[in-house]
């Protein structure tokens, strides 16, 4: 341990701040747009030559000064950001690093999930915590050595879009493991994401249904500090989420994972391209279903869908979306659900 005190770096402190973000620059790390808490340790001239975040539990942003390498700085932020982690009642905690410092973390407690050559390290606390989610994920699966698929969606909410993708996978496999992203950070919580797509797809028999928990990462929560744009931020969830698939495949032994054609947004363009790259390497064939369109030739997706509960037109929604979401969103229980889509200043998907 060392001799300095950790402080906690508030957001109204912009001199703090503005040291935090510098120490960050000086170590090619660029301050992640997701944090909820900051810290650092201060020398005698009050200068920042250390600094760790959060956001949920996840440990994000760590930088050492470099002439101050070799004081165990990062090992008091990591206890401390430890502490700050259980004190929110987080016993599974998660960190990305660059690849030359997993190492280090290593010697802290942490162990590797995946890898991405060059580029980062996904990590977490607990020695089995990958090994358990995937023995859940076999033990709460339907049985069948006939032809598997997979699909993970978001469904924020559920549209005749994500109907077709799940229909077309059901139709061609015997089983189909439809996982449902379940960090609560959409604009429709996971809950109602859930139950809609639960009564939208409740014909279709040989669906199994999964909450993707902490593995299967969101755009809204993947770190953006060590990639040098949005492209390549992008490239590397889309990497990284592969290799988390890749072995949850094997465990349930799917054979193809179904994806939506997406020709506006630039975000899943990438990750689809990725997908169709990566999966057949690793024995997964990338099925991508063209976008389902309405009578009058228009895209559906679910950005279209905010954006008219945002604008009020809720008559505008039942030629995109099933019944069962229609009816959501026209009961009173939706009323919450329609403010905070109302309030968001962005509801596009890009």
């Amino acid at each position: 341990m060392s001799d300095y005190n950790i402080t906690e770096i508030r957001p109204d402190d912009s001199q703090a701040n503005g040291q935090l973000d510098a120490l960050l620059k000086s170590e090619s790390i660029r301050r992640d747009a997701h944090l909820d808490y900051s810290c650092g340790i201060f020398d005698e001239n009050q200068e920042l030559i250390a600094t760790g975040s959060c956001f949920r539990n996840t440990l994000r942003c760590m930088a050492v000064r470099g002439d101050r390498r070799g004081e165990a700085l990062m090992n008091d932020i990591i206890t401390h950001l430890n502490e700050i982690q259980l004190f929110r009642g987080n016993t599974h905690i998660f960190l990305y690093t660059k690849n030359e410092s997993a190492g280090f973390f290593s010697s802290l407690g942490f162990y590797e999930i995946v890898r991405i050559p060059g580029e980062i390290v996904f990590m977490e606390n607990k020695r089995n915590g990958f090994s358990d989610y995937l023995k859940k994920l076999q033990d709460e699966s339907i049985k069948t050595d006939g032809r598997t698929a997979s699909i993970v969606m978001n469904a924020n909410p559920f549209t005749l879009g994500h109907l077709a993708l799940v229909e077309k996978a059901s139709s061609e496999n015997e089983l189909v493991h439809l996982f449902i992203v379940s960090e609560d950070l959409s604009l429709v919580p996971y809950p109602v994401r859930l139950k809609l797509v639960k009564e939208n797809c409740r014909k279709m028999k040989n669906i199994c249904l999964h909450a993707a928990g902490p593995y299967i990462i969101s755009n809204a929560t993947f770190p953006s500090y060590f990639q040098k744009d949005e492209a390549a931020v992008i490239r590397s969830h889309a990497l990284l989420d592969t290799e988390v698939f890749v072995k949850i495949a094997n465990a349930l032994h799917i054979t193809s994972r179904y994806v939506g054609e997406e020709p506006r947004s630039l975000v899943t363009g990438i990750y689809n391209d990725v997908l169709k790259e990566k999966l057949p390497e690793n024995g997964v064939q990338c099925t991508v279903i063209p976008r389902k369109r309405t009578d009058k030739g228009e895209i559906i997706s679910a950005s279209t869908v905010r954006t008219l509960i945002k604008n009020g037109d809720l008559s505008a929604l039942r030629p995109l979306v099933p019944p069962a979401t229609a009816d959501y969103f026209f009961s009173p229980e939706a009323g919450p659900v329609i403010q905070r889509i109302k309030n968001s200043q962005d509801v596009i998907h890009y």
